[in-house]
């Protein structure tokens, strides 16, 4: 079994003081200091009686505490549970009944929302060379020996509502950093820029696991920003991965700024990932960048990636790519819908849903051919494209949003007779819709709807438009008629 710490250890014996990463924070760590601030986050959470095979989460915004934190997990033999500190109480709360981790690590000095977690946790505030951070203990130490190759665990929400931890093994991150790696040819003359959240399994495959690989350094930020991001591609950062939605606003800050592109000399490498490509956009990005777009296809199941592309600049391809080296990729048997699922295998499938076995075997066969639940059809070079969901994931900002989630939150208003949530392609991105049925004659709003669920739901997940009526389209067995929406509501949507 591949130890994902042995990226680090090569790279203190092969560069010890390059840099390694900084922060938002001012934080700016060399390989070796990282090296000490994991061990240190080691030797706090052995105090608190952690021990191998234990849950460790890690309630945290992108910061160089959380990736020490993550390193520490490692050294310890724990596995590191990546929570995103923007989710509410109740999904964390949720989250951490599943994985009953001993120890809670609150990346307090960067999030105030990790913060609030903390407060809300009792957590006690810590201080060492890793930075600050806050500690809670909610559960006993209750190591787990089928987690004896996992390295972290990835929480999505099934279609049920509930939590699923995608359990990705040492051999899952070792691969899938080292395939991000080599696709981007990097090097350790690379700066990454590092917006995406580490608590997601792109932030944290693609940039952190594959820049540690390859000995480049990542700029770390919490939150995105276009004039940070803007600041930092003219100050040597030469990759840079992002959602749609992030390049759109980069160009947008760029024009404000009176320029018609980047201009930056040492930006290499770009691509963007977590939506479809429109061929004129791509054509924009590009004039602006000076660079080829690439695309790809992944997900947490598979250690982010499975396609990737490589095309030149001006290349009309606007599939997702060949299947990465080592990876398998074809189209399934047809689906009740009358459209293929894509299914691949190898090296990035996931281990298996921690604690759920039907779930598992709902989407792993004995095989290795894991069900993506994406459509999809391969062109005469064998590049993937994506055509639609067999499930109803939305991708917003990056993040996924999953239908039964903002329904339920919708639904636990005491004046909503049902809801159903569905996403709109808007450009560069996903908005979040939200059709609600209230009781004939009700009078609440569409505002009062909005601050029920905003407590109830990370920023990301709340609808940007909420439509009340007081009928929603159904079959005669009640179910609601998703596909139905979008028209028999059109004159109320933009």
């Amino acid at each position: 079994m591949a130890q994902t710490g042995a990226f680090l250890s090569r790279q203190l014996e092969l560069r010890p003081d390059a840099p390694a990463l900084s922060d938002s924070l001012g934080t700016s760590w060399s390989f070796a200091e990282l090296d000490q601030a994991a061990e240190a986050g080691a030797a706090l959470l052995r105090r608190t009686s952690a021990k191998r095979g234990d849950r460790v989460m890690i309630l945290s915004e992108n910061s160089a505490a959380a990736v020490a934190f993550l390193f520490a997990c490692w050294k310890l033999g724990a596995v590191a549970v990546m929570v995103n500190a923007r989710q509410s109480g109740a999904e964390v709360q949720r989250i951490l009944d599943h994985a009953t981790p001993a120890v809670v690590v609150c990346t307090s000095a960067v999030s105030p929302d990790a913060l609030a977690h903390a407060d809300r946790l009792g957590a006690t505030a810590q201080q060492g060379v890793f930075g600050s951070v806050h500690l809670a203990r909610p559960y006993a130490s209750n190591a787990d020996a089928s987690l004896h190759d996992v390295a972290v665990l990835l929480y999505t929400t099934g279609t049920t509502g509930a939590p699923k931890g995608v359990m990705l093994t040492h051999d899952n991150l070792c691969f899938g950093g080292q395939a991000s790696a080599d696709l981007r040819q990097m090097s350790d003359k690379d700066l990454v820029y590092g917006v995406l959240p580490i608590t997601h399994v792109f932030g944290l495959a693609s940039v952190v696991v594959a820049a540690c690989s390859a000995g480049a350094a990542v700029r770390l930020e919490a939150r995105f920003s276009a004039a940070k991001l803007f600041a930092a591609l003219q100050d040597g950062v030469t990759l840079l991965s992002a959602v749609p939605q992030m390049h759109a606003l980069l160009m947008q800050y760029t024009a404000e700024q009176g320029l018609k592109a980047l201009g930056s000399e040492k930006l290499r490498y770009v691509s963007s990932g977590a939506a479809p490509l429109d061929p004129s956009w791509k054509r924009k990005a590009e004039a602006f960048y000076g660079v080829a777009l690439q695309n790809g296809y992944g997900m947490t199941e598979t250690t982010a990636g499975v396609c990737a592309t490589k095309n030149p600049i001006g290349a009309a391809d606007i599939s997702t790519g060949p299947a990465l080296p080592g990876v398998e990729v074809k189209i399934g048997g047809e689906t009740p819908a009358g459209c293929a699922e894509v299914l691949t295998r190898g090296p990035h499938v996931m281990k298996g849903y921690y604690k759920d076995r039907v779930a598992t075997e709902q989407v792993l066969g004995p095989d290795g051919w894991l069900r993506t639940g994406d459509l999809g059809q391969l062109d005469a070079k064998g590049h993937l494209h994506i055509l639609g969901r067999l499930k109803e994931l939305i991708i917003h900002g990056g993040f996924n949003v999953y239908p039964p989630e903002v329904e339920a939150a919708l639904n636990d208003h005491p004046n909503v007779v049902q809801s159903a949530v569905i996403g709109r392609a808007i450009e560069g991105d996903e908005e979040v819709l939200a059709f609600v049925q209230l009781a004939e004659g009700d009078t609440t709003t569409a505002e009062a709807l909005a601050a029920f669920v905003k407590p109830r739901l990370a920023g990301y997940k709340r609808p940007a438009r909420i439509i009340l009526t007081h009928d929603l389209p159904a079959a005669p067995t009640g179910k609601i008629l998703k596909h139905r929406l979008m028209a028999v509501f059109a004159d109320q949507l933009d």
